[in-house]
């Protein structure tokens, strides 16, 4: 049971690594909001300390599939 809770800890420091290291690049302030911003922001976050290791993960493009009519 006490390794969940450390286990927990490490994905939650992890990820807010990750958005201070988004907010470091200013994609929250960034006033385009598209897809590709959104899947770069959420790459950002995941990479976590990678990314102060040289990971600057970005997402090019992106399609999203249109609704049915």
């Amino acid at each position: 049971m006490r390794g969940r809770g450390i286990i927990g800890v490490i994905v939650i420091v992890w990820l807010l690594i990750g958005v201070f290291a988004t907010w470091q690049r200013g994609y929250f302030s960034n006033s385009e909001t598209n897809c590709a911003t959104a899947g770069s922001i959420a790459l950002t976050v995941v990479a976590g300390p990678l990314n102060y290791g040289g990971v600057n993960p970005k997402v090019a493009s992106c399609n999203l599939p249109q609704p049915s009519q």
